[in-house]
């Protein structure tokens, strides 16, 4: 099994860690390459973002103003956020980012059949996850809630940027807004023309380019079972990797665990005997909404998810027995300890 001790890490302690950095420093084209690095708090996590090249501190810099910026407009807890205030006004003409992201997430709705809705927002809020007030709703609550999780039933209006909710409807973007941002972030990276470079959102990486001595980049991705441990490594170059998982945020009560991947048709914990889906993709903001999509679905459902869509991404999968999967397309890019099984097309 692969131990942090055996990897350079940079700050992925929740889901996925970004590995084997490499060094500036070193010999090649890395000799004498500007390296910036900023730690940031945003969207609730610590974040991560370095950039190696010439203009390596303006495009940190301009990172840091632009997640600061997407937090304070996508925040459902900030009052005075977009999102809070379509939340309360149940109407409203969006940005350009909160309509782009509604966008996506409502094809992300249609593409897994409901299995990523923005609107479960409500249902996540009443287990305590958005607060950290744990409790366990009574069925009755649930059931009353779920009522109104139906993110078809939002009105879009793509041409004016208008978006509309039913009475007791609330959204929540934060399932892919992370990946959004860290899409923009490699925006701003080419608009600064860098050629290597990374962004760690709370275990959310998304790499551009080749390590500066142009070696691959390596993400190891973190065994749910082991807090100090990893399944494997994967190594990439111009990807987003993304897990998300059952260790992530979670409480027990009664003995029971539950933790904060809400399926939107039962209102509960996702029980699809998955326990980490972690994508690659070169789009961030896919990457993001899938790994959530995915888990929900169960290995069955997103092996097929994956064989309809496989030109977009690539994945890793785990069950609760431990076995472990990867799409074809990871079978030279992925090494681990743990037995490999490859779905293939």
């Amino acid at each position: 099994m692969y131990r942090k001790k055996l990897i350079l890490t940079i700050c992925g302690m929740l889901a996925a860690v970004l590995a084997g950095c490499g060094n500036a420093e070193s010999g090649g084209q890395a000799e004498g390459l500007k390296e910036e690095s900023r730690d940031i708090f945003a969207m609730d996590t610590y974040m991560t973002v370095t950039a190696y090249g010439p203009e390596a501190a303006r495009a940190v810099e301009m990172a840091e103003e632009e997640i600061k910026r997407l937090d304070s407009l996508l925040s459902t807890g900030d009052t005075g956020s977009e999102v809070y205030k379509i939340n309360e006004e149940k109407e409203g003409v969006m940005s350009s980012d909160t309509a782009y992201l509604v966008e996506r997430a409502l094809e992300l709705y249609d593409s897994t059949d409901g299995a990523f809705d923005i609107a479960v927002y409500p249902v996540v809020k009443a287990w305590g996850f958005t607060d950290q007030n744990y409790r366990v709703p009574e069925p009755e609550e649930i059931e009353e809630l779920l009522k109104h999780v139906d993110a078809s039933q939002i009105g879009f209006d793509e041409a004016n940027s208008r978006i509309s909710l039913g009475e007791q409807m609330q959204i929540d973007l934060g399932g892919i807004a992370k990946g959004y941002t860290s899409a923009r972030i490699m925006d701003i990276f080419r608009e600064c023309q860098i050629e290597s470079g990374l962004v760690n959102l709370g275990g959310n990486v998304q790499v551009i380019g080749s390590k500066p001595d142009q070696s691959l980049w390596r993400v190891a991705v973190k065994d749910p079972k082991d807090p100090e441990g990893y399944v494997g490594i994967l190594s990439v170059k111009d990807r987003a990797v993304i897990t998300s998982g059952a260790y992530e945020r979670y409480f027990e009560q009664d003995g029971e665990v539950y933790h904060h991947i809400i399926d939107p048709d039962t209102g509960y914990p996702a029980d699809s005997g998955l326990v980490s889906v972690t994508i690659v993709s070169a789009d961030g903001t896919l990457a993001d909404g899938l790994s959530t999509s995915l888990f929900i679905m169960g290995l069955d459902r997103a092996s097929d998810y994956w064989r309809e869509h496989k030109d977009e991404f690539d994945a890793v999968l785990m069950t609760r027995e431990g076995e472990l999967y990867v799409t074809e397309g990871l079978k030279d890019s992925f090494t681990s300890d743990y037995e490999v099984r490859v779905i293939e097309s």
